[in-house]
Formats: C-alpha cells, sequence, structure tokens
C-alpha cells in the first residue's frame, strides 16, 4: 500500500492570518493616533493621509513592477502598518514632500529591495523616518506645540493645506523643539540639565502629549494601552518592550542620580521621544525582530542602552530610530545565539539521555 501526499507542509494551521495580525495592530494603535491627530490639528490629518497614500502607492507599484498582485499586498494590512507608523514618526506639521521622500525609501528601497513581505532585515518605516532625518534635518526638527482641532488658534483647511503642502508658509514662527531637543540645545550652552529642566513640560503634561514632538512621542497611556492590548491578544510578547523601558528607565535614573546636571533622569527618558511608540509597535516587529524570547530579551535591552547612548553622547536628541536599526542588524546574531532548546535535546543540540541509559 502506498500513501500518496499531493500537499506540502506546513500541514497544521494556526487561527491567525498576516491581514489579521495587522490589522489588530491597526486597531491597537488606533486610539493613540485618533488622539494625536486631534491634539495637532488639520496640518496634521493631512500629512497622515498623505504618508499613508504614499506608501500605498509605492507598494502597489513595487508589487506590479515584480508581477505579483498589488490588490493582495495592500489586503494583507502590511503597508497600512508602515505608512501608519511612518506618519507618527514625523513632525505633525512637516512638508508633504517629505513624508513622500521618507514612503519611498521605506517600501521601495527597505521593503521591496530586499524581497518584499516578511524579508526585509531593517524596519521599513524606522528607515524611512531616519533616511529623511539625516537628509532634511531643519524640517524634521520643526516641531509645534498641539493646537487642538476645533480649538482657537487651531488652523482651518486653507491655512492647513498652506502648512502641508508649502505655498510660501514659514515655520519659523511657529516651530519650537522637542523636550529632548531643547535639552540636548541647553547642554551645548553650557546650561546644566538641572536648570533646564525647570523650563521642562510637567511630567503630567508629557503623559497626555501636551508638548512639541512627533505625533508618536505624544499619549503615552494609549500608546501603552494599545501594547497592553496587542500582548493580550499575544500579537507581541512583554520580552522586548519591559527590557527597553527597564533598561532606559534604569540608566537615566543611576546616571542622573550620579551627574544631575548632565543626565536626565528616568521618567523623563521614559516620557519623552518615541519610548513607549518604539517599544511596543516598532521594536517588536516580526520580521526585524529575535525569535526567541532570550533573544528578544537581549534586543530590547540592546535598544534601551542605544537609545540612551544616543540621546545622552550623540548629536540627534532622540535615538530610538537609529537604535532599532542598529538593533535590527544584530538580529540574525541574536537568532544563532540564542537558539531555543530543541524538544528531546540539550542546548547543544545532543540528545538527552534516556531513562535508564547509562
Amino acid at each position: 500500500m502506498s500513501i500518496v501526499i499531493d500537499k506540502s507542509g506546513p500541514f497544521t494551521h494556526g487561527p491567525n492570518t498576516v491581514s489579521k495580525t495587522m490589522f489588530t495592530v491597526l486597531a491597537a494603535l488606533a486610539p493613540a493616533t485618533l488622539y494625536n491627530l486631534w491634539l495637532f490639528g488639520l496640518p496634521a490629518i493631512l500629512l497622515f493621509i498623505v504618508t499613508m497614500a504614499a506608501c500605498a502607492l509605492c507598494e502597489a507599484a513595487c508589487v506590479r513592477i515584480s508581477g505579483g498582485n498589488p490588490d493582495r499586498a495592500l489586503g494583507d494590512g502590511s503597508v497600512l502598518i508602515t505608512g501608519w507608523l511612518l506618519a507618527l514618526s514625523l513632525p505633525p506639521w512637516a512638508p508633504w514632500w517629505v513624508a513622500v521622500v521618507a514612503s519611498v525609501f521605506a517600501v521601495c528601497l527597505a521593503k521591496h529591495a530586499f524581497g518584499g513581505l516578511g524579508q526585509n532585515v531593517f524596519n521599513p518605516a524606522m528607515v524611512g523616518r531616519v533616511v529623511v532625518l539625516v537628509s532634511f534635518p531643519l524640517q524634521m526638527t520643526s516641531f509645534v506645540s498641539p493646537k487642538p482641532l476645533f480649538t482657537p488658534g487651531s488652523p482651518g483647511l486653507s491655512e492647513s493645506m498652506t502648512i502641508i503642502f508649502g505655498r510660501g508658509f514659514s515655520l519659523d514662527g511657529i516651530s519650537t523643539a522637542s523636550p529632548l531637543g531643547f535639552i540636548k540645545t541647553e547642554l551645548s550652552k553650557g546650561v546644566p540639565v538641572t536648570q533646564s529642566l525647570s523650563s521642562f513640560p510637567s511630567l503630567g503634561d508629557m503623559m497626555i502629549g501636551f508638548h512639541p514632538g512627533s505625533m508618536g512621542e505624544t499619549a503615552v497611556p494609549l500608546i501603552l494601552l494599545g501594547g497592553l492590548f496587542l500582548m493580550w491578544r499575544k500579537i507581541i510578547s512583554w520580552h522586548i518592550p519591559v527590557s527597553m523601558l527597564a533598561t532606559l528607565f534604569l540608566l537615566g535614573t543611576i546616571f542622573s542620580t550620579i551627574d544631575p546636571a548632565r543626565h536626565t533622569g528616568g521618567m523623563v527618558q521614559l516620557l519623552s521621544g518615541a519610548s513607549f511608540l518604539g517599544a511596543f509597535f516598532i521594536a517588536t516587529d516580526y520580521v526585524t525582530s529575535p525569535v526567541s524570547k532570550s533573544g528578544q530579551l537581549a534586543f530590547g535591552f540592546g535598544v534601551g542602552l542605544l537609545t540612551w547612548i544616543i540621546r545622552t553622547y550623540a548629536g540627534y536628541p532622540e535615538g530610538v530610530a537609529f537604535a532599532v536599526l542598529l538593533m535590527n542588524a544584530l538580529t540574525p546574531i541574536l537568532d544563532q545565539h540564542f537558539r531555543p532548546r530543541v524538544f528531546g535535546r540539550t542546548r547543544k543540540g545532543e540528545p538527552l539521555p534516556v531513562r535508564g541509559d547509562k
């Protein structure tokens, strides 16, 4: 008797699909995103739409050129996450062309140049952000204070179109530094951190996002809520977020205790910049992070350590994007070193002794 199998493995399938996972992540990001769009008004909404549209067009073009089905590629939701995270990493009132350039590099270079979905080495959204941050530092460091939608001072549609699509409007009169950028600038002038903190937003304002910064740098409670939702749905595990945030907090606390004039404290490190967005939604990317739990702990520790080093000693006040990309490069090494034990074998790959063997 012969048995003929006309299908190849895997023969066992789980309930999750790529599209289910992607749209669950989008649902987790939605509350924080809606809050941030309200916080920064119509210009932020227009920039968000431009970024999402540019990423979708790049995805469709790359898939079409490679002979694939653009409708199927757009339907899995992966490019929506790339565009979403990229928009959250930009200044809320950045010019439209910054979003387009970042989208082209994120989707065409970081994703499809490596083979498309599941093949990229680096996080696409962070590649797009770093490219425009290095290339256009003025536009990428021109932040505005929150101007909530439908409140006095919030730009109308015509003014918002002028801000985003750049018809002669100048940001010089309204731009300001982010909290981390402000401290970095003051330190370069010889002003100690302890004195700069007197002009710093309160921790309460930092928590609810009432300070200048990228869209993803605000609304910490809502980002945390989204991250916990992903853990509850078992989309992500706690290993990377906890190890990254704990490392950042401990380094900030220890060094601010040793030298408070030079270093910011642990809470400032956590509530400033993209710490929470990076910990729950960027560093946990399935494709570019380690597979094993021990590898994920090492990965999160590395992202936290590099973020703190870049914020403290490098020229850029915010370091999450650079730290994630550097650790993405080390992911294959972490996967090799922290391989989970194969069932029935030791960590060295040798068979476990069977009871009764001598």
